[in-house]
């Protein structure tokens, strides 16, 4: 099996050490591909790359028009290879081809949708004050930027860094997790058909302990853009301080779903589902805490469970399966751990918690999906991020308490609100402490639409043109055009 190799300076090339990892398929465990395993010395040599293309290289001063042109392509390089790029990131996570697929569209989207405003982005003429004079505001590229991106998503993540880096004129350093790396070598394969000029993106492919250590304590670093867990984010943020670079933090989320009496009961329910079962509950923003008004509580949650009931476990190539497995051995056991506590916290297991007994499957990290009622805010298995295919159930009995409830975390990552009374939802969302709040819908995202936390959800946002307002830093131009002394200093 040949050795994929890390990107640096318009190199495919070994790790220094020649260091290897297997990658290995969640549905069955067998080794997919073999990885070289980047390491200092070989974030160092990116970083040089990167700080040269930047300092000296063409990219920063080209045109936004001319980037764009560039990433534009990338983006119909990936439209071509949709499919092979699918089926890789299904090996790679254990996800359903569907879900990849989507994916695929929804990421060459991203890459036209920064070269389309990335072309519009000419700055702003400010009025002065002063006479015979132009004031003026120019946006930059901020320069080097490190980004650290998931095993969950690991090309979606990617491409909602990459995209606005590029248009915005930034090189850059990527380390996509060292469990899922396929799918983002195979797209930097695709930027480098597209032209891009070489330093400008450098992929290194190691552990975050010795690659992502490195990227965000470097000095010549000047952003970096981590999507990942607290804990990690905490470490960047105390590295960060090395030279005081920019930080872009998105940290995942405990997420609400309030479902109120006069909620479509159907709709509702399957959103329900759609909300935490897609990729096995491996899903920052998934709905795991389902808060449902009491009057209807109980025959909601009889008809959710009949649901759980059908969902079809299997290998995400095969079109019946509904939810694949979970990403790791080591995964698997966190979740299950989480579940067991929660069960000791007073929490009723209504359906799952258990790996499943289909032998197909028992090469796999499968988990069954998994309900658990009679949960309160001071439990553990609501308040902690499980990252599984796992929902708790709350009651409520008046608006307010709802809200209570759903703002009553850490996290502020997004929440959702079931209510055919728009009225009711608009003040419900008001008051909802989450950077996305969805009325009688779940987990839909765009490019146009900004996407980021609240509280230890983290700080800073992808998508949208704040997207690519990250990506920059703001230059005050002041012309005078009449200059005069004024005679101020040693003329008495």
């Amino acid at each position: 099996m040949n050795i994929k190799k890390q990107f640096i300076d318009g190199n495919w090339i070994l790790a220094n050490n020649k260091e290897t990892r297997e990658i290995i398929n969640p549905y069955n465990q067998e080794i997919i591909a073999i990885v070289t395993e980047s390491d200092e010395t070989d974030t160092q040599e990116a970083i040089k790359a990167a700080r040269d293309a930047f300092d000296h290289g063409e990219w920063p001063n080209l045109t936004n028009i001319e980037r764009g042109r560039v990433v534009r392509k990338i983006a119909d390089l990936i439209e071509r290879d949709a499919e092979e790029l699918a089926k890789l990131e299904t090996l790679d996570t254990g996800k359903t081809l569907e879900e990849s697929r989507w994916d695929m569209e929804d990421i060459a989207e991203v890459f036209r949708y920064y070269a389309d405003i990335g072309d519009k982005d000419g700055g702003e003429v400010i009025p002065s004050p002063i006479p015979n004079s132009v004031s003026r505001v120019v946006n930059e590229p901020v320069g080097v930027c490190a980004q650290i991106t998931p095993w969950n998503y690991p090309l979606l993540q990617a491409s909602w860094k990459l995209a606005p880096a590029l248009v915005a004129g930034n090189t850059l350093i990527m380390k996509p997790s060292e469990i899922t790396p396929l799918t983002t070598i195979k797209v930097f394969e695709l930027m480098e058909e597209a032209g891009l000029p070489k330093g400008v993106a450098n992929l290194v492919l190691g552990a975050g302990s010795t690659v992502g250590s490195e990227l965000s304590k470097h000095m010549d670093v000047d952003l970096i853009s981590f999507t990942g867990g607290v804990g990690t984010g905490r470490k960047i943020m105390q590295a960060a301080t090395s030279n005081i670079k920019k930080v872009a933090l998105e940290l995942g989320g405990k997420n609400p779903n309030i479902i109120f009496k006069d909620a479509d009961m159907d709709v509702a329910i399957d959103n329900a589902l759609n909300a935490v079962f897609f990729h096995a509950g491996q899903v920052c923003s998934a709905g795991t805490r389902l808060i449902v008004e009491d009057t209807i509580h109980d025959d909601f949650i009889d008809a959710l469970k009949k649901r759980v009931e059908k969902i079809v476990l299997g290998n995400g190539l095969d079109d019946q399966t509904e939810m694949g497995p979970l990403i790791s051995k080591e995964h698997l056991e966190k979740v299950s751990t989480y579940v067991d506590n929660g069960v000791k916290e007073g929490a009723t297991l209504l359906i799952g918690g258990t790996k499943p007994k289909d032998t197909a499957l028992e090469n796999g990290f499968f988990y069954l999906p998994t309900v658990l009622t009679d949960c309160t805010t001071d439990m553990a298995v609501v308040q902690d991020e499980g990252f599984g295919p796992v929902i708790t159930v709350e009651r409520f009995t008046t608006e307010d308490q709802a809200i209570k409830l759903a703002n009553d975390s850490v996290y502020g990552l997004s929440g959702g609100v079931w209510t055919q009374d728009l009225a009711k939802a608009e003040r419900c969302v008001n008051k909802m402490r989450m950077g996305t709040v969805w009325i009688n819908d779940v987990n839909n995202y765009f490019p146009q639409a900004p996407w980021g936390g609240y509280k230890q959800s983290g700080f800073g946002r992808e998508l949208g043109t704040t997207g690519l307002e990250e990506y920059q830093e703001q230059k005050h131009i002041f012309t005078n055009l009449k200059p005069e002394a004024m005679n101020w200093f040693g003329n008495k």
